[in-house]
C-alpha cells in the first residue's frame, strides 16, 4: 500500500486524485487530506477515505469536524498544512493547493523525505530554486502532474542520457485562439470560463484564456527539467492530443499523446514507474482525424509575452508576475476589470518592480505581499 496525503483535496486536481485512488483502493491509502473552506465536500471525503489527519483553513471548521469524526486528528491553517505534508506516515504528498499557500508545505514534505506529485505551479514559479535544491539534497521523487510537464517527463524516459535541443510545450490556445487584440477587448467572463477541451478550476481556466498559464508552465519546465527558457518553445495545438514533446540534437522528436483527461497524468505520478490500467479517457486517433500546430501571437496574448519577460529578468520577477496575475484574475472574475486589463495590470507590476533577492521563503512571501498590495492600490486608483 502506498500512503498518500492530498493537499487541496476538494479542488479539481484533488478530487480527480481521489477518483484514481478510489479506483485502486487495493494499492493506495489516503493518510491525510487538506482543503480550504469546502467543508461539505471534505466531510464526504473523510467519511469515505477515513484519513488519520485532516487540515482545514479555519480553526472553527477543524473543531466542528473533530466532534463528528473523533477518530481523526484535525489541524488548521498554515501549520496544519505543514503537518499534513510532513508529519504523517504518507509516502507521497499530492501538492494541489492553489497559489503560494503551497510553498511551505511542499518544502516541509521534501525535507521530511516524502515523494511529491506536484500540481501547484505557482509555488515552483516563485520558489523554484529553493524547491529544486531541496529535492536534490533529499533525493526525493518530484513528479509533475500538469499534463504538459508529465508529457515532457514521459518523453524523457527515452532520452537514454542524450542531451535535449529543446522542449516543445503545447497549448490549446484556449477559447480565444485566432482572436485579434481588438476582439479580446469585448470578451465576457462566461466566454473566458468556457475552455474548449479541459475541465479545470476558474483561475487556471482564465490563465489558459490569457495564455498566462503557458507562461507559468515555461518557468515551471525550466526548473523541473533544468533547461534554459530560451530552449522551451510554446506551440499552439488546439486538439490537445499532443501534451508536449522533446527534441534531441539529431532532430528526433518524442511526443506524448493522450486524451485531455487529468486523471492520466495524476495516475502516472501516483504509480510511477508503473502504469495503472483503464484510468481516464482513451485517445481515439480515428476520431481525432487531424492535428494542427500554430505559433502563438505574443502581440495578442500579451500575458505570455510578459511571462517570457519575467523569465528573462529572473530573480524576483517571476514572483511579481505570479502575484500580479493572481490579483488581476481575481479582479476579472469579480467583474472589476475587462479581460485585456489582466495583461495591463501584470505589465504595470513588472514595470515598477526593482529586483530583489529571493534566498528564503520569507523573501518570496514578502515580495509577493508587496506586489499584491501594489496591484490593489493600482486597481483602486483606476476606480475599478
Amino acid at each position: 500500500m502506498k500512503k498518500i496525503a492530498v493537499l487541496g483535496s476538494t479542488g479539481s486536481i484533488g478530487t480527480q486524485t481521489l477518483d484514481v485512488i478510489r479506483q485502486y483502493r487495493s494499492i493506495f491509502e489516503v493518510t491525510a487530506l487538506a482543503c480550504g473552506h469546502n467543508v461539505s465536500l471534505l466531510r464526504k471525503q473523510i467519511e469515505e477515505f477515513r484519513p488519520a489527519l485532516v487540515c482545514t483553513a479555519s480553526e472553527e471548521d477543524a473543531k466542528t469536524l473533530a466532534f463528528e469524526f473523533p477518530g481523526t486528528e484535525f489541524v488548521s491553517g498554515e501549520e496544519g498544512l505543514v503537518a499534513a505534508a510532513a508529519q504523517t506516515d504518507a509516502d507521497m504528498v499530492v501538492g494541489a493547493l492553489l497559489g503560494m499557500m503551497g510553498i511551505r508545505p511542499t518544502l516541509a514534505a521534501i525535507e521530511a523525505g516524502k515523494d511529491i506529485a506536484f500540481a501547484n505551479k505557482e509555488t515552483l514559479v516563485a520558489g523554484g530554486a529553493l524547491i529544486m535544491d531541496a529535492v536534490r539534497r533529499k533525493g526525493v521523487s518530484f513528479l509533475p502532474v500538469d499534463s504538459e510537464h508529465s508529457a515532457i517527463f514521459q518523453a524523457l524516459q527515452g532520452a537514454a542520457g542524450n542531451p535535449l535541443r529543446k522542449i516543445i510545450l503545447t497549448a490549446s490556445g484556449g477559447p480565444f485562439r485566432g482572436y485579434s487584440r481588438k476582439q479580446l477587448e469585448n470578451v465576457t467572463k462566461a466566454q473566458a470560463l468556457k475552455h474548449p477541451n479541459w475541465s479545470m478550476g476558474a483561475k487556471i481556466t482564465i490563465d489558459s484564456a490569457t495564455m498566462m498559464n503557458k507562461g507559468l508552465e515555461v518557468i515551471e519546465a525550466s526548473w523541473l527539467f533544468n533547461t534554459d527558457p530560451s530552449r522551451i518553445e510554446v506551440v499552439v495545438h488546439p486538439q490537445s492530443a499532443v501534451h508536449s514533446a522533446v527534441e534531441f540534437e539529431d532532430g528526433s522528436v518524442i511526443a506524448q499523446l493522450g486524451a485531455p483527461d487529468m486523471k492520466l497524468p495524476i495516475a502516472y505520478a501516483l504509480s510511477y514507474p508503473e502504469r495503472l490500467a483503464d484510468v481516464g479517457k482513451k485517445l481515439d486517433l480515428f476520431g481525432l482525424g487531424t492535428m494542427s500546430f500554430e505559433k502563438p501571437d505574443l502581440s495578442v496574448f500579451r500575458c505570455l509575452a510578459l511571462a517570457y519577460r519575467a523569465i528573462e529578468a529572473g530573480q524576483s520577477y517571476p514572483v511579481v508576475l505570479n502575484a500580479a496575475n493572481e490579483e488581476a484574475v481575481a479582479a476579472f472574475l469579480n467583474d472589476r476589470i475587462r479581460f485585456t486589463q489582466i495583461a495591463d495590470t501584470v505589465e504595470y507590476a513588472l514595470d515598477r518592480h526593482i529586483v530583489t533577492k529571493t534566498t528564503s521563503v520569507d523573501d518570496i512571501l514578502g515580495i509577493e505581499k508587496a506586489s499584491r498590495m501594489a496591484v490593489r492600490q493600482y486597481l483602486d486608483s483606476k476606480g475599478v
